[in-house]
């Protein structure tokens, strides 16, 4: 009953300052000083002494220093014509398949992901271009929401993902062999996806044009063409890693390299697009970073108080199989996916989920990429979805017409969920052959 007690205050702390408006990661550090203070009993100069060594180890964190460098590749991709060009050579590929020009959602997504790491960014720079030619053709607006809804969320998935990149430095896992690990399940959700969509529009004619644009083999050249400048970052920046020529840390400074580069051969480079993209990922290179120390100080303060251990405890009393606690993990992520962003997801659930987890015998490669899926879903679920917000602000739709567009491929995810229960090696043949 204390276990229940303390946690019912630690909570009723986060909503209090989650409900004042208060910034995440200001309040995730309210919470955990509060709760040091008036629940454990533990003076401030302590508290600030837990807090600095967190500050300091988090700050000095090689593995960490990807996330910058990551972000900021994105930021060079979305603020050159890559994206554009994207679009243009996805096009001449996609037309003859039913559903045409809707897979270029599906399959912009999944391609940006493998060069930025971020839902939203993979979100907002394929959205930008693809919702006005979608709209401006004929093709179905609530189709169109939906599919960029769920299809951004393979930013966390697809490699590099900064959310691995924070799952791997909390669980203590290998940052490459989850990259690895990300592959498949990622193709997976992409497959379900252009599936979902070829059977609408088979079923539905309507959805989509009836006129179909005429082809030559000169546009299929110049498709590839397009296509080359995203094709090559990805070689270099996935190729170093799995090669093992680089760490995923090496690979991202590569990458900015290689982005830059390619931004020199296109005429693009100027020193207004360098400001541009350095202030558009300190933004939000901070703002990540901000709210995993933070986080990193709330679950380090909940430790204090014993309350992953006794809910571990509690839950190991149930004697749960292991299919009965993956269900009830899946019901606490789909909770929590509703209230909070996936990088607070993960580090204030992992100190209770993951020793469950691992007691359960599941492999930790594969409980980060259920983790990682778990929270794909919460990107396209009210009322704290970014990527809802994020196509709320591109198409101007209301909120809750984005909501039910992308209702579809939340239910695609959960199909995705369970296949990669009853079939683990969806997740961890790639990296046990890569790496042993």
């Amino acid at each position: 009953m204390d276990t229940l007690v303390i946690a019912a205050a630690t909570l009723g702390f986060l909503l209090l300052f989650l409900g004042l408006g208060i910034w995440v990661f200001i309040s995730l550090a309210l919470v955990a000083t509060a709760s040091l203070f008036f629940l454990d009993g533990m003076g401030f100069p302590r508290i600030g002494s837990i807090a600095a060594s967190i500050i300091y180890r988090y700050s000095t964190s090689w593995e960490l220093s990807a996330i910058p460098m990551f972000i900021w590749m994105g930021e060079i991709i979305f603020r050159t014509d890559i994206s554009t060009r994207l679009f243009r050579g996805l096009s001449p590929f996609v037309d003859y398949i039913p559903g045409r020009l809707f897979h270029t959602n599906v399959l912009g997504c999944t391609l940006f992901a493998a060069v930025s790491g971020s839902s939203p960014a993979t979100t907002a720079t394929v959205g930008r271009i693809t919702t006005r030619e979608l709209a401006k053709r004929g093709y179905d607006d609530r189709l169109s929401l939906g599919s960029l809804a769920g299809a951004g969320s393979l930013g966390l998935m697809i490699p590099p993902s900064i959310v691995m990149i924070v799952y791997g430095i909390l669980a203590e896992q290998s940052i490459s062999r989850l990259f690895a690990a990300g592959v498949l399940p990622g193709l997976m959700i992409c497959a379900l996806f252009s599936g979902y969509i070829m059977i609408r529009a088979t079923l539905n004619p309507a959805l989509v044009p009836a006129k179909r644009e005429s082809r030559s083999v000169v546009d299929f050249l110049r498709a590839l063409l397009d296509l080359a400048p995203l094709a090559v970052l990805m070689t270099i920046v996935l190729g170093s890693i799995y090669s093992g020529i680089a760490t995923p840390s090496e690979a991202a400074a590569i990458g900015v390299i290689a982005a830059i580069f390619i931004s020199i051969v296109t005429r693009q480079l100027s020193l207004t697009l360098l400001r541009d993209t350095l202030m558009g990922a300190l933004r939000t290179s901070t703002m990540v970073c901000s709210i995993l120390i933070a986080a990193a100080f709330m679950s380090t303060a909940i430790g204090y108080l014993h309350i992953p251990a006794d809910v571990a405890d509690g839950i190991a009393s149930l004697d749960l199989p292991p299919w009965g606690l993956l269900l009830v993990l899946s019901l606490f992520y789909l909770g929590l996916g509703f209230f909070l962003d996936g990088t607070s997801i993960v580090v204030m659930s992992l100190p209770i989920s993951l020793p469950l987890a691992l007691q359960a015998g599941f492999d930790p490669i594969w409980f980060g990429i259920y983790l990682v899926l778990m929270i794909e879903m919460a990107q396209v679920t009210p009322p704290v979805g970014f990527n809802l917000f994020v196509l709320q602000g591109i198409s101007g739709r209301p909120l809750s017409y984005v909501s039910r567009a992308a209702l579809p491929f939340f239910v695609l995810m959960l199909v995705g969920v369970a296949l990669l229960a009853v079939f683990p090696g969806i997740a961890l043949w790639l990296p046990n052959s890569l790496y042993g």
